[in-house]
């Protein structure tokens, strides 16, 4: 199991939203490469990096905050938000991005996926952020008609090598992650799912755990390690 610390990009700085909503921010670092310095220090071996801005205008918005990110540590990232097509895929992973997350441009242009995934393989993941189990796009400002299962299942032999699973309800309310959900998603794919939203305590990833054979291999957290909850050593060890 893979830990990911995640660092949410607004307006160049670290925030936390609570459902995604852009005017639920809480500013946690105006030096994002710094944020990112301390969970390097703290031993986590990836990073979580998201674009909101872009995400909500369909291109990078946070260029320079990743750049400098990616100049001041030595951690593997993955990265999604506004990345809509090859260049910026190409451009990314060029600068020193891992992985790239594909998320609204997966439901709108799921060509687009299945290129990148021949072109890059490997470094390309799938991000499903879903509203009571539909994929929601463009920064979770719109939700569609169509179930999260079926829009994973459509990327099963693309070559994507995770589906990154966030259920908007819960992320940043501090009030569990929704595993079961997670875990039927990912009982259904061969691709290895990371789980995203509501970790609040180690008692989560603990339950989390339990459920790994299920095909979850990985958990992103964001505000638990921001305001103390989880304990990074804790969480690592565990």
């Amino acid at each position: 199991m893979i830990l990911y610390p995640a660092i949410d990009l607004k307006d160049g700085k670290c925030v936390r939203l609570l459902r995604g909503e852009m005017d639920q921010a809480t500013v946690f670092s105006e030096h994002p490469y710094e944020q990112a310095k301390r969970f390097e220090e703290a031993g986590f071996h990836w990073l979580h990096l998201v674009d909101l801005n872009g995400a909500f205008e369909g291109k990078p918005v946070n260029a320079k905050a990743v750049s400098a990110i990616l100049a001041n540590v030595n951690m593997l990232t993955q990265l999604g938000g506004g990345i809509r097509d090859i260049e910026t895929i190409d451009a990314w992973l060029q600068a020193g991005i891992n992985r790239v997350i594909l998320g609204t441009v997966a439901l709108k242009n799921p060509k687009l996926v299945m290129e990148a995934c021949r072109a890059f393989p490997d470094q390309i993941a799938v991000g499903i952020d879903a509203m009571d189990g539909m994929v929601a796009t463009d920064g979770w400002a719109k939700i569609s008609k169509i179930p999260a299962v079926d829009l994973a299942l459509k990327f099963e032999d693309a070559g994507v090598s995770k589906i990154i699973y966030t259920d908007i309800n819960r992320d940043g309310a501090m009030g569990g992650p929704n595993i079961e959900e997670t875990a039927k998603l990912a009982e259904r794919l061969t691709t290895p799912v990371i789980l995203s939203g509501g970790i609040s305590k180690l008692a989560d990833l603990q339950a989390v755990k339990e459920y790994q054979a299920s095909g979850i291999e990985g958990i992103i957290i964001g505000r638990a390690l921001y305001d103390g909850s989880i304990k990074p050593e804790e969480a690592l060890a565990l």
